[in-house]
């Protein structure tokens, strides 16, 4: 075999090894994003928050609202909720609950609110409290919602009744309630990206 051709031969020997190199590492790679798509597939199936109880208890003028829940299928899954607090159906309170990270974190948690009862008329009320992901593309997002019934009984009598109470004031363990103006940040930033998924689906 003289030299012209066996270097030819060499070189589509080595042609053929390139090929089939490249092949296995093309079919590797397109492999990879079905692997990560099945684990986001699977962490979404069972990301979901569990309002466990809802709670009160009474002092003058006063109810204090206690609102245990899980988060599963751990709390590093979330950053921050919303969660809703209605009194007779009618919204009085939404606040921006910052789930805290940490190695002595646990996945229940609790937060209570104070509403100031005055003028409230004495009688049965509902009570209801919608938790969900406050930051999320999903169009269906991961929510919990509890309502409960109390029977409210005045230590006096107002002459100006009102209808819904106000929230006087917020706390939570292990939790870090967002204010005012860091809610407008985020107001606005997830407005933004309902825009930019409405013209992504706009450009499909």
């Amino acid at each position: 075999m003289g030299k012209s051709t066996k270097t030819q031969h060499l070189r589509e020997k080595m042609r053929k090894v390139a090929k089939q190199t490249k092949q296995t590492t093309l079919d590797s790679l397109s492999l990879l994003p079905k692997k990560k798509l099945d684990e986001k597939t699977v962490a979404r199936q069972t990301k979901q928050i569990e309002i466990t109880d809802v709670t009160t208890t009474s002092r003058e003028d006063e109810l204090v609202l206690i609102v245990s829940f899980k988060l599963i299928p751990s709390r590093t899954f979330f950053s921050r909720i919303t969660a809703d607090i209605s009194f007779d159906q009618q919204q009085i309170e939404s606040l921006r609950l910052r789930i805290l990270q940490g190695p002595l974190a646990t996945n229940e948690a609790e937060f209570s609110s104070v509403l100031d009862m005055t003028g409230i008329h004495a009688g049965r009320h509902l009570l209801s409290v919608i938790m969900h992901e406050f930051w999320t593309l999903e169009e269906n997002p991961i929510k919990a919602c509890k309502e409960i019934s109390i029977e409210y009984i005045p230590t006096k009598r107002e002459d100006r009744l009102i209808k819904v109470p106000i929230i006087k004031c917020v706390a939570g363990t292990d939790l870090s309630i967002v204010s005012e103006s860091e809610k407008n940040i985020y107001r606005e930033i997830e407005e933004e990206m309902k825009r930019q998924t409405t013209s992504r689906r706009d450009n499909w």
